[in-house]
């Protein structure tokens, strides 16, 4: 099974988004993770229909797949990353916010709509009962619109690995369509399993697969090549798992050559496909 490669917009910040699409189809890429921000189909911006009407014109022109994501930086907040969370005190425009990526997901068709805990404020006694709050109104939201969710688990915050997103799933009740947003590096930097069985875990919940490279310990997302993951089998693992959607490149650090880390990238993850499905070929003869 061919692996559908995407990239994340957030990498194309210095890019107005019909231009990001035009660079990424062009590339190559079969998809692509828009992360709805200021710059890149602002939610909190007038006129958010026609403006979505419009990205679903040149996705379709262009032949691109697309998961939502929601992780602008200041977006809601323009001295708080990230903020407000659903952890906060006040968490009201990260929960409009939200409603907005499911609504703009189900415009677009989008394959997922993918989200995440924040950090835990200090102090906080309720923090898990406010997370799982806040997630059971965007399960709802998301199942009127037949949209599924993703929800990432991120170094850092209160769900920050499978563990913890098991147990956030078990607590909402374990909704059909509340799946897990695996991001490949994550599972380097901190899971206990080698990253191929990380796969292997979540398969039958997987909707959207982030990609990246990274070293233990360090949650910093890098070019493919300069971190520790052995990417090969970790693309025969997703085929494996017959996992579907998107596998999207996250280096949202990358924006100042963001058309040549893009470029890079695709010719990296061709390679890497090519030699998951020569492994896989060599498996198939030897069992002759």
């Amino acid at each position: 099974m061919t692996v559908r490669f995407g990239y994340g917009t957030n990498g194309f910040t210095n890019h107005r988004l019909p231009e990001a699409l035009a660079v990424l189809a062009d590339l190559g890429y079969e998809g692509v993770a828009l992360t709805l921000d200021t710059g890149h189909l602002d939610p909190f911006a007038p006129g958010l229909a026609k403006r979505t009407a419009e990205v679903a014109t040149l996705l379709g022109r262009h032949g691109l797949s697309v998961v939502i994501e929601t992780g602008a930086r200041y977006l809601m907040d323009p001295w708080r990353k990230h903020a407000p969370t659903l952890l906060d005190d006040d968490p009201a425009r990260r929960l409009e916010y939200l409603r907005r990526a499911v609504r703009v997901g189900a415009d677009l068709g989008a394959e997922a709509v993918s989200f995440w805990s924040g950090v835990a404020p200090p102090g906080v006694p309720d923090v898990w009962e406010r997370l799982v709050r806040g997630c059971a109104e965007i399960v709802e939201t998301a199942e009127l619109a037949g949209v599924t969710l993703g929800f990432e688990p991120e170094p850092g915050m209160l769900v920050a690995d499978i563990e913890g997103w098991r147990r956030l799933h078990a607590a909402l009740g374990c909704p059909p369509h509340f799946g897990i947003t695996l991001d490949i590096g994550h599972c380097r930097c901190l899971e206990p399993l080698p990253v191929p069985e990380c796969v292997e875990e979540v398969a039958a919940h997987l909707v959207n697969v982030q990609i990246d490279d990274m070293r233990r310990g360090v949650h910093e997302h890098l070019e493919f090549g300069t971190g520790e993951i052995d990417f090969p089998p970790v693309l025969a693992a997703l085929s494996a798992a017959r996992y579907r959607g998107l596998v999207a490149v996250e280096l949202p650090r990358h924006a100042h050559d963001a058309p040549g880390v893009a470029s890079r990238s695709i010719d990296f993850l061709r390679q890497a496909a090519k030699q998951a499905a020569g492994a896989h070929d060599d498996r198939d003869e030897d069992r002759w």
